[in-house]
């Protein structure tokens, strides 16, 4: 455990120091369960969103995207079965006065103090706001605690607005907010979370055949991000272990530095939310209404870029030193490529080196100019943000046109042509 605390300890810094995440409001002591994305951590983010929405929606003909509103009308949570159910169960110990899940707990004595705990009772993980300018009962809404049910109420929009047939989904990506008894894990448990998922509707007789389509995108879609096979579980949930909606359900788990955890989730639904919204799907081929089952894929944002961090981060032994980095995939990576003049105080270097900058910038976008420090230090500090190829300007560049490209997993280096270099990073981050 120890070490596996120390792994986490050293993620947290390297992602505060380096600019991935900060802590929410840190300059007024923070607020616990809220982080902010760095500029790094915004890059990596997006890189991942975007990979998951051309994979799940764009490359698809079966699919169609939403952005739905956060606060809702509170009939649909009525409805969901949100407002009656969606608590968890909470213990509080008599000592320290600090709360935890029951579920998360073992036995009866506080895990901070060792006083004794109370009784469990439910607490409700709503975050509940009210709208306009009085505060009464009929004003009362409430931050969704999914993105699922804005897709479920735009069902009808969607079916009016395109007349797909069956098979067919909507996907979204969005933030969602859950007041957590204990948030805790860095970005692992939160309280404003962001969720990539999708409502896929097909006949109730079809839907084995889908949950296994689904099951397999979501295994191809850990590949593509990077995530290694062996960390990644796929777990079968039992009775009452799953949702009261669902009739079958598959944790992936990973094996974070805190233990095997659950990352996505894929579900059966059945027909639970189009039934209590009252909704259904008119097939004018058979000429038939009836109400469409749901396989539900769900990704979060935030455990998928812990995720990275955790698989990515290496350290090397290099003699009595230790070289940090992140063996992230160019896919993903915040950073594609770093350029450096050799000098910083030779002009003709800058500007030569700014010239290659300007070009792979307007080639590839995620790309940096890096002066500050030696060369040495340049490299390291790449390292540790998972940028794959460092290009450095040297003499010999103002010559004869040629770059030094290193390799960040390999650190090796090699010459090439700078007309060259487009083709060449082109080629190794496909």
């Amino acid at each position: 455990m120890a070490a596996e605390k120390d792994i986490m300890e050293k993620i947290i810094s390297l992602a505060k120091r380096r600019g991935f995440v900060y802590q929410g409001s840190e300059i007024y002591g923070g607020l616990a369960g809220t982080w902010d994305y760095g500029p790094l951590g915004v890059s990596l983010k997006n890189n991942v969103k975007n990979i998951w929405w051309k994979q799940f929606v764009e490359s698809r003909t079966d699919m169609f995207g939403l952005d739905a509103a956060i606060l809702m009308n509170p009939k649909v949570w009525e409805a969901s079965g949100h407002v009656g159910g969606f608590s968890d169960p909470l213990v509080e110990c008599a000592k320290c006065h600090k709360r935890f899940r029951s579920d998360h707990v073992e036995g009866n004595n506080c895990p901070e103090c060792s006083g004794v705990l109370g009784e469990a009772r439910q607490f409700d993980m709503m975050f509940k706001t009210n709208i306009g300018a009085t505060e009464d009962p009929d004003s009362i809404s409430y931050l969704r605690p999914e993105t699922a049910q804005g897709i479920f109420v735009n069902f009808k929009n969607v079916v009016d607005s395109f007349s797909p047939k069956l098979p067919f989904g909507i996907g979204q990506i969005g933030k969602a907010f859950r007041n957590e008894i204990a948030p805790r894990d860095f970005i692992f448990r939160v309280r404003e979370l962001e969720q990539m998922e999708v409502e896929y509707f097909v006949r109730e007789s079809d839907w084995e055949t889908y949950f296994e389509a689904w099951r397999r995108e979501i295994v191809h879609f850990t590949e593509v991000i990077g995530l290694p096979k062996n960390m990644v579980h796929e777990v079968e949930v039992e009775g009452d272990d799953r949702a009261h909606y669902s009739k079958r359900t598959i944790d992936f788990e990973f094996d974070f530095p805190f233990g095997q955890k659950e990352l996505y989730g894929l579900a059966y639904r059945g027909d639970y939310d189009l039934t209590n919204h009252k909704l259904n799907y008119f097939d004018q081929e058979a000429n038939e209404r009836f109400v469409p089952h749901v396989i539900e894929p769900s990704l979060g944002v935030d455990r998928t870029i812990l995720a990275l961090l955790t698989s990515a981060y290496t350290e090397e032994k290099l003699g009595d030193d230790v070289r940090v980095y992140l063996k992230l995939k160019p896919s993903v990576a915040p950073i594609i490529v770093a350029v450096s003049p050799l000098l910083k105080n030779k002009p003709e270097l800058v500007e030569k080196a700014q010239s290659v900058f300007a070009d792979l910038k307007r080639e590839f976008g995620r790309v940096m100019f890096d002066d500050n420090g030696n060369i040495g230090k340049r490299y390291r500090r790449q390292d540790e943000i998972g940028t794959p190829f460092c290009v450095t300007i040297d003499f010999d560049s103002l010559d004869d046109d040629t770059v030094t490209v290193r390799s960040r997993d390999t650190a090796e280096q090699e010459r090439m042509s700078i007309d060259k270099l487009g083709e060449y990073i082109a080629e190794k981050i496909k």
